[in-house]
C-alpha cells in the first residue's frame, strides 16, 4: 500500500462514520416526518413547533391545515411546522365500514337483530 493511501485511510474511515452516525439518522427522520404529514387528517390531534396543540379541522391543501386550538378559534399552519401527531382518527371510509358492519350486525351487541 502506498503512503498516500494509507493517510488518506483515517480521512475515509471518518466520512464513513459520519455517515452512519449523523447523515443517515437524519434522512430517516425527515422520512418519517414526511410521512407523517402527509398522513395528516381532519380530527387528528396536532402539536406544532410553536407548542400550540389544537384539533385538525380542515386540510386546506397539500400546505396549509387549519387547526383548532379552542372552541371557535382556529388558525392556519403550515404542515411543515407539526411535530407530532397526538392522536390519530381513522380514515372515513373505515368509520363507514364499522358503522355498515354494526348495522348488519343487528345493533348494540347483535340484541337488535332485524327478522
Amino acid at each position: 500500500m502506498s503512503p498516500e493511501i494509507a493517510q488518506m485511510m483515517p480521512l475515509v474511515l471518518i466520512g464513513v462514520v459520519f455517515y452512519f452516525l449523523l447523515i443517515r439518522p437524519q434522512q430517516k427522520r425527515v422520512k418519517e416526518h414526511r410521512a407523517m404529514v402527509e398522513g395528516v387528517r381532519r380530527g387528528d390531534s396536532v402539536v406544532t413547533a410553536g407548542g400550540i396543540a389544537g384539533k385538525v379541522t380542515k386540510v386546506r391543501d397539500d400546505n396549509l391545515v387549519q387547526v383548532e386550538i379552542a372552541p371557535e378559534v382556529r388558525v392556519d399552519v403550515v404542515k411543515s411546522t407539526l411535530t407530532e401527531v397526538r392522536g390519530k382518527t381513522e380514515p372515513a371510509d373505515a368509520a363507514a365500514a364499522t358503522k355498515d358492519t354494526a348495522k348488519a350486525s343487528g345493533g348494540l351487541l347483535g340484541f337488535l337483530k332485524k327478522k
